[in-house]
């Protein structure tokens, strides 16, 4: 079952270690006179050189690291009118996903007729005013390279996505050595969500042949050094393959999407504040339960790329897939359980309610998810 695929790949896609030394010449390139870099604190160190090799080049240098945690409308809309009279001709957007997510949308709306409000949604930024270059310094969300931001509205507290192709940026620049400093447990949580994104890409109702190739080879990527990354940092080898596998599950977001993991996860981090990589990790294992019937050739390929041997036919070998998964959640530390974070078991019911509003999300799903299923699902997670 294929739609019509469209991709949109950024202008430029630098991957490599020690590249973000070169990010000065590119922006000096792109005649950029002023130059937002929306950022996070803990990088200021390793940016410095950066900023100190801009500003002697004449360029005029902006920082914001208001960014500290999944963004609201509400910090999009501060940001907004901290920068306007700044009017930056260039947004650089360096950090983890929620950094990289406010880049994209100030890029856009800077200089824009169009407010925030008016593009929530698939397709409706008409167009993006700013040039903008994303690096992103944690191996996990691929928001470098997809045509998604996400936010929480705090007027109704539900994560709702901005889609648009206008959103993918103008050049992209993978430095594996910005991800060396993220803490043991950022890097299990937000590899397990790149790993989400190739799986569900992979075994998606709307799977198509070329995303296949960046979905398979992601989860093979994430899947086989995942666990070096996250025993011991300065592994330079892990930390590459995983931000490649990254790369390639944000190949995946635009053309193909995410589907039930994702969707039942959004209640975790809307109401729960969990962080978006750990929502994913503790439902992976459930709802790969809940849909390998509906797919076992799929979930059995899901289960080679992960490592494991093939078994007598594709149902033992897809549960030996499910297996893998939740030996990597547990070998990176990661809570198993829904409790185990503090969920209480009683907001399950609305969590399911709320979930069955991600409609964009699980009618990629390759098995429907009823609200009934979904409070299954959780409970199972409980």
């Amino acid at each position: 079952m294929q739609e019509i695929l469209k991709i949109s790949f950024p202008g430029k896609l630098v991957f490599g270690k020690g590249t973000l030394a070169q990010l000065p010449d590119e922006i000096v390139a792109l005649s950029a006179s002023r130059v937002l870099i929306v950022t996070i604190s803990p990088l200021l160190n390793q940016l410095s050189e950066l900023i100190k090799t801009l500003e002697a080049k004449g360029v005029k240098v902006l920082v914001n690291t208001s960014i500290t945690q999944e963004p609201s409308f509400a910090d999009v809309q501060q940001l907004l009118q901290e920068v306007n009279a700044f009017n930056p001709d260039l947004v650089a957007g360096i950090g983890g996903g929620s950094v990289l997510d406010v880049a994209k949308l100030i890029a856009a709306l800077v200089g824009n007729e169009q407010g925030l409000r008016d593009i929530v949604g698939i397709g409706f930024l008409k167009s993006r005013p700013k040039k903008l270059i994303c690096l992103p310094a944690t191996s996990g969300t691929g928001s470098e390279v997809s045509p998604n931001s996400i936010l929480v509205d705090e007027t109704d507290n539900q994560k709702k996505g901005i889609i648009s192709p206008f959103l993918v940026p103008d050049i992209v620049y993978v430095d594996p050595l910005l991800t060396m400093s993220v803490p043991s447990a950022i890097t299990a949580a937000t590899g397990l969500d790149a790993l989400t994104h190739c799986l569900e890409a992979y075994t998606n109702l709307f799977a198509h042949p070329l995303i296949d190739v960046y979905a398979f080879e992601g989860m093979r990527l994430i899947a086989g050094h995942i666990m070096r990354a996250v025993k011991n940092g300065n592994d330079e080898e892990a930390r590459t393959q995983v931000a490649m596998g990254s790369l390639l599950g944000g190949f995946c977001l635009g053309p193909v999407n995410t589907a039930g993991v994702h969707a039942l996860s959004y209640p975790l981090g809307s109401t729960f504040h969990l962080a978006h990589g750990l929502s994913n990790a503790l439902l992976l294992p459930y709802v790969m339960e809940f849909n390998y019937v509906a797919a076992p050739k799929r979930y059995a390929d899901v289960a080679i790329a992960l490592g494991c041997e093939r078994q007598a036919d594709d149902v033992k070998t897809a549960l030996k897939g499910i297996e893998k998964i939740r030996e990597l959640i547990r070998d990176c530390g990661i809570p198993a359980r829904l409790r185990d974070v503090g969920i209480p078991k009683e907001a399950i019911p609305q969590m399911a309610a709320d979930a069955m509003k991600i409609t964009r999300l699980l009618k990629n799903n390759p098995r429907p998810v009823t609200e009934a299923d979904a409070i299954e699902i959780f409970n199972a997670a409980y």
